[in-house]
């Protein structure tokens, strides 16, 4: 193999192995929250770097499978969660 080629290899598999090892170790907390809206009550799990980042994402993810359309959406997403689960993080 040609030298260009060896480099080009190491500085991809370098690259790789940086983003995985820093998307593994980047979730700090862990939530589950519950969401009930029109009727329905959906529950989501999600990891994030901040208390508020997950708690967020989880609600969203609930509200993505209640709400259809933007505005039933935005609507879901700003309701308080019926219940917030605070879980060991992975």
């Amino acid at each position: 193999m040609n030298k260009t080629v060896v480099i080009g290899v190491v500085f991809v598999v370098a690259i790789l192995g940086f983003l995985i090892y820093s998307s593994m170790h980047i979730a700090k907390y862990r939530v589950e929250v519950c969401i009930a809206y029109r009727g329905q009550t959906q529950c989501r799990t999600a990891s994030a770097d901040t208390r508020e980042h997950a708690q967020r994402t989880a609600q969203s993810n609930a509200c993505g499978l209640l709400a259809s359309g933007v505005t039933e959406t935005m609507q879901c997403e700003h309701l308080d969660p019926t219940s917030v689960k605070w879980l060991d993080s992975k």
